[in-house]
This record gives structure tokens, C-alpha cells and sequence, in this order.
């Protein structure tokens, strides 16, 4: 028996691997076929993702730029990186890169490929190339040279190991998307993306705005590398249309339903410090930054009690007078007054279905204000504007909570009043006033104030000089590239560095002179 089937067992085991795979291929189609996933992708529901990812990865540093902008503290130094500028985390600072490209660049990437070449869909088009810009320009204003031409191609064209754009093409081109992308808007076209846009809701007249916005923000950056290009660009901006009206202003709506539906910066911010809502069993050891509760404090300014609380036995209490910021210097260990300290108000900051603010009418004013002071918009004074825009970014503390009058409008008279621009002086001066007044306006959108920061130097932030810290002492001026660019994408890795110079917190971006 033993030599019997020695001699037949490779033809059996042939006949039965026929019959098995007879067997199989009967209905291997349908069984190898996900009954929940789709053959063609559906683009309003792609749109719909970008959009999500791109406000969620863009506005949300967390405690990195908060604390870098003085904002937030922790005596965690991991949570506390922002504001102590800890050595051991600077590569944490790379993550902002990873994970925008595999989500809302791919995203918006395939939207446009999906609607570029129908006529019909002219809006669709526009609408995506400018959503686009917004992604990319907040991505380079991060880290300065990125990949932008070959961005997103890896399915398309199999370019795995893409180029970095030098930052300074990169704005060029953003730049004229926007202007592209702006004409093309048609309200004689009704195609559009309707409720998949969660940001207009399809109205074309609203996105027509905020793409002339965004072109009068990344306009106002080239101050100091191309006065001249940036008047220019500013000027079409005013020309086109900017967001002055409240309900023109660029936001995401979310819910309190599934993570994503949630406003992302708030998200962040309760998951990771305030879920427990006590003051003292923070996550991370987070609180508000002594610098901002004491510059609230020192100029009476109304937002305080909107913003920040600090728990009395138990109990949230908005009083003013025992509002109190930690200091960003303490050492690893909990202080012993630690739930005295003040901490972002649930019904505000940390609200998770609230809308997130991309582009406001108080950003507007106070860029056009500047604009005003350097004599490029004449129709209106730098102090109106100035004065506007404070008005503007208290009263959308409303739009935020969802309550109307949150600040009573003799408080807001009366801080205009205490706080005007100042008529005598130098130009410097008033752009001092203009940015600390940003720097508060902006509030919770950290990365447009660091943007605005490292153009003007203001508001004049003392760095803190922490132990072990990776700068110097000093606010850092980019990202770092991820690690893994540097192992899976050197050569492109090696030019940009070549290029812009070390990879480095302190290096400058191309704008950033």
C-alpha cells in the first residue's frame, strides 16, 4: 500500500486541487465582492470628507500651537510642548504633514479629477480648486517647501517619492487658483455641491468671497518678501469681494454625534485635558497660559468670562476676578493650587457642536486695517477697520455658542472705547495695537495667529527659556519634515533641505524674513 500510493499521490492531490477550485471560482465573484463598498466613487461625498479632514488637520495642533501662541500650558512637558519648546517631542511636530496628505489632499485631489473636464460642473471645479488652496496654504505655512506639483499622484501617475515646490512657486500658484477659481464661479450654473458642502452649502456667491479672503490672507503674507506683489494681490482681493458680513463668514458646521462629526479644535482640547470638567483631574495637566489670562485681565476685556472658567467646588465659575493663568515654566510636577488655575469653558471653547471659524469678518478687518496703514485700501481709515474688527470678534463668540448678546454690547462700546488705535505715533505702533487685538480675536484658530505672528512679530511674545528645551529659548519659526521623508523620499528629502536650509525648527519659511 505504501508504493501504491507513492506512486498516485501527486495526481490526486492534482484531481483534488481541481475540484477544489472548480468548486471555488463557482461563485467567487460574489463572495470576493464587499455588498458595503462601491465600484465608482460618489464626488459629493469625497467633497463632504474633504472637507472634514482638511478643517480637522488644519485646526487641529492641539497643544502645540496653543502653547506656542501663549495661549495654553500644561506642567506636563509631553502636553506642554508648545509653550516649553521640550527637545524630546520637536519630531511630534511632523504630523501635521503625515496626516494631510493621505486624507484631505488625496480627497480633494480626486473630487477635482472627477469633475475638471465637464462643463457642467464648472462650480464643483471652482469650488474644490479653492478648498484645495486652503489645505495646501495651510500646509506650507507650516513647514515652508512641500510637495504641491506631484502632491497626491501616487494612484494617478505612480509617483511615489514626489518633489518639494519651493514655497515660493507654491504661493504663486495659490494665488491664481484663487483668482481662476473665483472668476469661474457662476450663479448662472446651478450644479453644485448643495448639502455635501458643509461649509456654504452650494451658495457660489459665498465661496466667490471666501476665495478673494483667502487671497487677501496669503496677499497680506508676501509683506515682507514682495511688498509690491502683495499690494497687488491685496487689491484684487478688495476688488473681487471679502467676507464683511456675518453671514458670509466661512465655517464648518458639526454635530455632537460620531468623532468627526465634532468640531475638531474643541474635540482635541476636551479629550485631552477637560472631559472630567472638575479642573483637576486634567488628562494632560493642561490649563490657560498665565501670559493670556493676565493680558484678558489687564485690559477688562469681556471675553474673559466667555472663554475661561475655574472650578469652585465642583462648579464652573465665569467671575472674573479669580480667572488665573499657569505659568509655562513649572517643572513636571502638578502644582498644589493646580485646580485654581483657569481652563477653557465648556459651553465655548470646548463646545463639539459648534462651527469652526475658517475665515471671519474680524480677520478681514484686521488685515484690511493694516492694509489701510501701509496705504494700499483708502475707501475706509485703519481705525475704523481696527474698531470693526474687534466688534466683529466679540460678537462671533454668539455664533459659536448659540447664544445671542453672549457679550452685552455696552462691555464691547465700552473696551472699543478704553482700546483705540492710537492717532500719534509710529506705523509700528499701530500695527502692535492691530495684532495683539488679532491675537485675542482669532482665538481658538492658533496657526492663522502664528502665521501673522512670525510676518510681524506681533503680539511681542517673551519666549520661555525652559530646561532641555530644543531652541534656544526661542518661539520656533516652522515644523520638521516628518522622519520617514527622510528614509522614503531622500532625494526629494535632500533638495528641499538644500534649498530652504536645515530642517530645523528655527529656519525660516520663504515669507518669513
Amino acid at each position: 500500500m505504501r508504493h501504491i500510493f507513492s506512486r498516485y499521490k501527486f495526481p490526486l492531490a492534482a484531481a483534488c486541487s481541481v475540484m477544489l477550485l472548480s468548486s471555488c471560482d463557482k461563485d467567487f465573484a460574489e463572495i470576493n465582492t464587499n455588498p458595503n463598498a462601491v465600484s465608482v466613487p460618489t464626488t459629493p461625498y469625497i467633497f463632504s470628507k474633504a472637507l472634514y479632514d482638511g478643517a480637522a488637520n488644519s485646526g487641529n495642533k492641539g497643544s502645540l500651537l496653543f502653547g506656542l501662541m501663549q495661549y495654553t500650558t500644561s506642567y506636563n512637558d509631553v502636553e506642554g510642548f508648545g509653550s516649553k519648546y521640550t527637545a524630546s517631542q520637536v519630531n511630534g511636530t511632523g504630523a501635521v504633514f503625515n496626516n494631510s496628505y493621505p486624507t484631505q489632499i488625496n480627497e480633494i485631489g480626486e473630487v477635482i479629477k472627477a469633475v475638471k473636464d465637464d462643463p457642467t460642473k464648472v462650480n464643483l471645479y471652482a469650488t474644490a480648486r479653492i478648498w484645495r488652496v486652503y489645505c495646501f496654504s495651510r500646509l506650507t505655512d507650516l513647514y515652508g517647501d512641500i510637495p504641491y506639483s506631484d502632491a497626491g499622484q501616487g494612484y494617478n501617475l505612480s509617483v511615489f517619492q514626489p518633489k518639494y515646490d519651493a514655497q515660493s512657486a507654491i504661493y504663486t500658484d495659490l494665488l491664481k487658483e484663487l483668482e481662476a477659481s473665483a472668476t469661474a464661479l457662476t450663479t448662472s450654473n446651478s450644479t453644485t455641491f448643495g448639502k455635501s458642502d458643509l461649509i456654504y452649502q452650494g451658495n457660489v456667491t459665498q465661496w466667490k468671497k471666501f476665495a478673494y479672503s483667502l487671497m487677501l490672507r496669503l496677499g497680506m503674507r508676501l509683506t515682507k518678501v514682495d511688498a509690491a506683489s502683495a499690494q497687488s494681490w491685496v487689491n484684487k482681493a478688495i476688488a473681487g469681494g471679502v467676507i464683511r458680513e456675518y453671514a458670509d463668514i466661512a465655517k464648518m458646521t458639526y454635530t455632537s454625534g460620531q468623532n468627526i462629526n465634532k468640531n475638531p479644535v474643541a474635540w482635541q482640547l476636551l479629550s485631552d485635558n477637560y472631559l472630567r470638567a472638575d479642573g483637576t483631574n486634567n488628562t494632560e495637566g493642561g490649563k490657560y497660559q498665565q501670559v493670556f489670562i493676565n493680558s484678558l485681565k489687564a485690559n477688562n476685556d469681556p471675553r474673559l468670562s466667555v472663554l475661561s472658567v475655574v472650578y469652585v467646588n465642583g462648579t464652573a465659575s465665569s467671575d472674573e476676578s479669580i480667572q488665573k493663568g499657569m505659568a509655562s515654566n513649572i517643572n513636571g510636577t502638578k502644582p498644589s493650587d493646580f485646580i485654581t488655575y483657569s481652563e477653557p469653558k465648556q459651553s465655548t471653547v470646548l463646545k463639539v457642536d459648534a462651527p469652526l471659524l475658517l475665515f471671519t469678518v474680524a480677520e478681514t478687518n484686521f488685515l484690511l486695517a493694516e492694509a489701510a496703514l501701509r496705504g494700499w485700501y483708502t475707501t475706509e481709515t485703519a481705525n475704523t477697520l481696527y474698531e470693526t474688527g474687534i466688534r466683529a470678534a466679540m460678537k462671533q463668540w454668539d455664533l459659536i455658542s448659540g447664544t445671542t448678546n453672549i457679550i452685552a454690547q455696552a462691555r464691547i462700546d465700552s473696551y472699543v472705547t478704553a482700546h483705540a488705535l492710537k492717532t500719534t505715533g509710529s506705523v509700528a505702533t499701530q500695527t502692535e495695537q492691530i495684532y495683539n487685538e488679532f491675537w485675542v480675536g482669532l482665538f481658538p484658530d492658533a496657526q492663522e495667529v502664528y502665521n501673522n505672528y512670525r510676518r510681524t512679530g506681533y503680539p511681542a511674545l517673551v519666549p520661555n527659556v525652559y530646561p532641555g528645551n530644543a531652541t534656544g529659548g526661542k518661539i520656533f519659526r516652522r515644523f520638521l519634515y516628518p522622519v520617514s521623508e527622510q528614509t522614503l523620499n531622500r532625494t526629494s528629502y535632500n533638495e528641499a533641505v538644500t534649498r530652504q536650509g536645515v530642517d530645523d525648527l528655527l529656519t525660516r519659511v520663504w515669507w518669513d524674513k
